[in-house]
């Protein structure tokens, strides 16, 4: 008896999630400027608001955490708003007159990602 054909189905997984979450770093060509949290808030809004207007700026944007040693941070934005928030920030040159420049470590629509990096894992 020969095997029955076998069939596939093609399933699409359209992202739900109300939310993205960024890790993100912001680096300074020389030493840091030690940005407290409000200050960094601020100038995700105005990288937001200097690219795409007023209007844009008023995204929902959170900072979740804030290392205000490392300038490194979590965000959260509404998913209709990564794409804006991100290229606002690769297109953010200089804070204060300094330059510098945000890096992207890690986007997820799920938080609990943002957690671990695999490719830094070690094995006992």
């Amino acid at each position: 008896m020969p095997a029955p054909a076998t069939t596939y189905e093609r399933i699409v997984y359209k992202n739900p999630s109300e939310h993205h979450y960024m890790k993100v770093r912001l680096e300074f060509q020389d030493c840091g400027a030690g940005l407290n949290a409000a200050q960094f808030k601020q100038l995700l809004v105005s990288a937001l608001k200097d690219l795409f207007g007023e209007v844009d700026a008023a995204l929902p944007l959170d900072v979740l955490t804030y290392e205000e040693r490392t300038s490194s941070a979590i965000l959260r934005i509404c998913s209709s708003g990564l794409v804006k928030l991100w290229s606002s920030l690769t297109l953010l040159g200089s804070y204060k007159g300094r330059k510098c420049a945000f890096r992207v470590i890690q986007v997820s629509p799920f938080l609990l990602a943002l957690s671990g990096n695999s490719r830094e894992l070690v094995l006992d």
